[in-house]
């Protein structure tokens, strides 16, 4: 067998593979007498079939058979003899499988990119930590409170926090715009859930009042054909409520299973709870610093197969969650994969430079603490004990959890031989990151 390899590309590589026609026949002839013994043929007993005429009649069928398998076993031959990893399934280009001719063929493939890390020693982490004081609880409490908060109607103008009860039909070029009209919707002005101008437009507005609209869509927007194009909404207010927040009393603390102890203990929950949070949140916001800087500090070129096959996964994952809250991503304009490049470039990018220092480092997921992080997880449920039994009940559960842990001992090996910069954070902007003016104080000078 012949092979010769060129770089086609950067990460392309074309694979030659020539076999002379001597060694395909030696094979064909000796499936031919395997077949002999066992094909039944008109006029012959089991097994008697001259080879002659059984080649007439199955050799050209056994001898694309054994093309197949050659054509198969010669590639995974040749990579291992050149050390090459394609990152996916070749393109084979057969150039001659005629009788007499051997078989000659090409692999067009990309290989995985040689990742040669940064030192880590060079490398700056900002690890984060974050104190939880009794104006942060307060803060929690008020959450809670929204969260269980009622409306009642008023007889009123509207005002930012009310909720509205609408009726709504849009056109855009006087035509009825698809998905754009409503009977009975609901919504709290000031949440931002319409486009620019809407819920600004009906402040002021009281039960029975009707208004028009006259907006634009923003450029750009999730279906191109409405960006930036102006739009005509008929808007009728059919109520105008305010939101009442329960009290601080035991009817509340039973919701939270709190069931004696009043505010003290009520109190003592949240900040457990918050305590907790803050331990995963820190983690995260940890791992994502690390790989942000791993990724911003280490050039490698991109597979484009692997960056596809990330795309229409990504793709696919938000057409399914569209689904799941009851919309249909066509009639929203869903985006094609094509939208999703750039952020799978970036998860690539990172998953590849994590596998080296995972390779690296030797970082692996003990069952213990497999058991540890799955058991964390389930603590946040109403019935932890069937949230494990859910986890462990399919292996593709904790293989997700075992890449976490991985994914963390690698981290953690990282930020030992690394130069850790230490900051402080408040707990509103560890959990609500970039919704808020982010103030992170050095606790080290620059000098």
């Amino acid at each position: 067998m012949q092979v010769s390899i060129e770089n086609s590309g950067t990460l392309e590589r074309r694979m030659k593979v020539a076999i002379p026609e001597q060694q395909i026949d030696a094979l064909v002839r000796q499936k031919l007498a395997e077949l002999v013994r066992t094909v039944r043929l008109n006029g012959f007993r089991p097994g008697r079939a001259p080879l002659q005429v059984v080649e007439r009649q199955y050799g050209a069928r056994v001898r694309g058979d054994v093309l197949g398998d050659m054509l198969r076993s010669s590639f995974g031959e040749a990579l291992q003899s050149h050390q090459l990893r394609p990152v996916a399934d070749p393109v084979f280009d057969l150039v001659s499988a005629e009788v007499g001719t051997g078989l000659a063929y090409t692999a067009t493939f990309e290989v995985y990119p040689e990742v040669h890390l940064k030192p880590i020693e060079e490398l700056v982490f900002t690890q984060a930590s974050c104190e939880i004081g009794e104006t942060d609880i307060d803060t929690m409490l008020e959450v809670l409170r929204k969260q269980h908060a009622s409306w009642q109607e008023v007889l009123r103008p509207a005002q930012n926090g009310d909720q509205v009860v609408l009726d709504f039909a849009g056109t855009v070029e006087g035509v009825a715009l698809e998905r754009g009209s409503a009977t009975d919707h609901e919504m709290e002005l000031g949440s931002a859930n319409m486009i620019d101008g809407f819920e600004e437009g009906l402040l002021g507005a009281v039960a029975g009042e009707a208004r028009t609209l006259d907006l634009h869509f923003p450029a750009p927007y999730q279906r191109e054909d409405l960006a930036g194009k102006p739009v005509h909404f008929d808007v009728t207010v059919k109520k105008v409520a305010h939101k009442v927040l329960p009290e601080l009393d035991d009817e509340l603390f039973k919701k939270f299973g709190i069931q004696e102890g009043g505010l003290e203990a009520f109190r003592r929950e949240v900040s457990e709870n918050m305590q907790r949070e803050r331990t995963r949140a820190l983690q995260r916001r940890f791992n994502r610093h690390v790989l942000d800087q791993l990724s911003n500090a280490n050039e490698l070129a991109l597979p484009q197969a692997l960056v596809a096959a990330e795309a229409q996964r990504m793709h696919d994952e938000s057409r399914r969650n569209l689904a799941m809250r009851g919309a249909d991503p066509d009639r929203m304009g869903h985006p094609g994969p094509e939208f999703f490049t750039a952020q799978a470039q970036g998860r690539v990018k990172v998953g590849l430079i994590m596998a080296e220092v995972i390779r690296t480092s030797g970082a692996s997921a003990p069952p213990a603490k497999v058991r540890q992080t799955v058991e964390s997880m389930a603590s946040t449920y109403e019935d932890p004990e069937a949230m494990l039994r859910w986890y462990y009940a399919d292996p593709k559960r904790l293989q997700e959890i075992e890449a976490v842990c991985r994914e963390e001992e690698a981290v953690n090996w990282l930020a030992a031989r690394a130069q850790i910069s230490p900051a402080t954070i408040s707990f509103d902007d560890l959990m609500n990151p970039g919704q808020t003016q982010t103030q992170e104080k050095s606790q080290i000078s620059s000098g």
